[in-house]
């Protein structure tokens, strides 16, 4: 393609699907469930040279807002600011969309995943050199022991390890510690050593009986016990933090990077989850991580209910950001949702995620499987 018409892009269209799609199983946490459908807003950017990037907004009510609230930030306060923009000046309609709504990460990370589509469709490169260039090629896949069928969902373990895969979390927090612990029993009997176990509580214990029932849990060796307590106690967490010998993983503890840096200062926690849809897209998990790198605090590459498209987009932040060094939890595009939006499936091969090499995201959105899934579409 031509560099002057590169240089001269415009954005000339600006479409919002609201779509529902099916999952195969239902997912419990400590904060709520997932069961028969995720909801996501799933933007499309077309353009005068006709290049169009796309963007996923998958929002979760209990944790970073609603599909209603992203659709119409969207469709209201993000449209303007993008019909007849340039879509290389990323930086600059970003700071735009903070101005002109406040909150809605999900909706600013699908306007800035489907701006740098568009960029690296239009200069030939994968957003991975967008962002600075790859430093790896593939990333350790974690899936997460949820299903409150535990048969089930073991079964799905032994599958998924004969597959490769290495790195599970497992889910506590909702059905009691006693049967937690008999959860990490089973999976430590059943398993081969290399199985690595992680821990996560999705906010789910009482501060005040914290520290004794982790105790009981890191017999088990948990790589990491992730956000055992609500996000706002902070000091309950640093106390946890203190008190343990397994490291402490922080999420909803950490959505901007002042929550980044005060848990890196007052060490709060020993690791951090970045997601971009927590903090708004992959330039802001970006210096999430450099924060929590400059404290020595190794980051985990985590994610909502999202369709290949922003698994796509993570991918991509993590294999160009060293820090994020635990792995990453895309799973829901092959194992969770009943059909993907993607015309090829997301790569997982031998229990890692291949990151693209392809322009832009890497794999074209089958626009006929979003319409299929759509309830609501916004021109």
């Amino acid at each position: 393609m031509n560099p002057i018409r590169i240089l001269s892009m415009k954005i000339t269209g600006v479409t919002i699907y609201v779509t529902r799609i099916p999952v195969r199983i239902k997912r419990r946490h400590g904060s709520g469930d997932i069961e028969g459908t995720v909801q996501n807003a799933i933007l499309k950017l077309d353009t005068d040279a006709g290049i169009a990037g796309w963007g996923d907004a998958a929002p979760w009510a209990v944790f970073t807002g609603t599909i209603e609230a992203n659709a119409a930030a969207l469709n209201v306060y993000l449209r303007p600011i993008l019909l007849g923009a340039d879509p290389t000046r990323i930086e600059a309609l970003l700071d735009r969309a903070n101005h002109a709504v406040v909150g809605h990460p999900e909706a600013k990370a699908a306007m800035e995943m489907a701006l740098f589509d568009i960029v690296g469709q239009a200069s030939g490169l994968p957003v991975a050199e967008l962002l600075g260039g790859r430093c790896c090629d593939d990333l350790p896949l974690s899936f997460s022991v949820a299903d409150p069928d535990f048969d089930r969902d073991m079964e799905m373990v032994q599958r998924l390890y004969a597959e490769g895969l290495r790195l599970f979390k497992m889910k506590t927090g909702f059905a009691g510690h006693a049967a937690d612990l008999k959860r990490m029993e089973r999976f430590r009997k059943e398993l081969p050593a290399d199985a690595e176990l992680r821990i996560d509580y999705n906010q789910g214990m009482a501060a005040h009986d914290a520290i004794r029932q982790l105790r009981d849990v890191e017999a088990f060796r948990p790589t990491f016990i992730e956000q055992p307590v609500p996000g706002h106690q902070r000091a309950a967490l640093a106390e946890i933090t203190r008190a343990l010998d397994t490291p402490i993983l922080a999420d909803e503890s950490v959505f901007t990077t002042t929550d980044a840096l005060a848990v890196a200062t007052q060490r709060i926690a020993d690791m951090v989850s970045v997601k971009i849809m927590k903090h708004g897209g992959m330039m802001a998990g970006r210096k999430v991580s450099a924060i929590c790198e400059a404290a020595g605090l190794a980051c985990y590459g985590g994610d909502m209910f999202e369709t290949g498209i922003a698994h796509l987009a993570g991918t991509h932040m993590i294999a160009a950001t060293p820090n994020i060094s635990l792995g990453c939890e895309f799973y829901q595009a092959t194992y969770f949702l009943e059909r993907d939006l993607l015309a090829e499936p997301f790569p997982v091969r031998n229990g890692r995620v291949i990151v693209p090499t392809a322009p832009g995201l890497g794999i074209k959105v089958d626009e006929d499987r979003v319409r299929h899934y759509a309830v609501e579409t916004l021109r």
